[in-house]
């Protein structure tokens, strides 16, 4: 009986501790955002999102402040908070175009080449005038044909250029965009 005084004054001076967990993150734009409820977090951003801890003791304590390490908080970032993932995104589809659009040439250009043969001084005589139209048409499609791809092949190229340079310059891994 005497323990219970002795334990009701010590729980009088007891403060409550009060623990908020906050999730920051960095947008696309660069804008810094913070919560407290994760499924607030837009689920493009949560493998970039920092833990922060802040516990409170009493009224009149100041906020103890700490970070909590994750595993993803190790992810590297451009300053604007862009990953690996998000560069790999912006250069995959001009990669691809880049790809289809060489093979995509070579064929032109071989069949280009098949037909031309044609138009040989051996082959010449022996073909009828609407066959010769033909493989002319024939000809002067493909040639427009491997315009076009040079164009796509020379955009595809300039593209690249340009994201390189653009991830230089927002300070991301060069290694991100291969």
């Amino acid at each position: 009986m005497k323990k219970f005084p002795i334990l009701l004054i010590l729980l009088m001076f007891t403060l409550p501790v009060h623990a908020t967990t906050i999730y920051k993150w960095v947008d696309d734009k660069g804008v810094i955002n913070f919560t407290d409820d994760y499924t607030k977090v837009p689920p493009a951003f949560r493998s970039k999102v920092k833990l922060e801890e802040y516990a409170q003791q009493g009224a009149n304590a100041a906020p103890a402040r700490r970070t909590v390490a994750t595993a993803k908080e190790e992810i590297r970032a451009d300053i604007y908070g862009r990953d690996k993932s998000w560069w790999k995104g912006k250069v995959r589809p001009w990669k691809e175009e880049l790809k289809e659009a060489s093979e995509n040439y070579k064929k032109a250009l071989k069949e280009y080449m098949e037909q031309a043969e044609g138009l040989g001084p051996y082959k010449f005589g022996k073909m009828s005038l609407t066959q010769y139209q033909m493989l002319s048409s024939r000809l002067e499609i493909l040639s427009k044909e491997m315009e076009t791809y040079q164009k796509q092949i020379a955009e595809a190229k300039s593209m690249l250029a340009k994201l390189s340079k653009e991830a230089e310059e927002r300070g991301a891994d060069p290694a991100w965009l291969e």
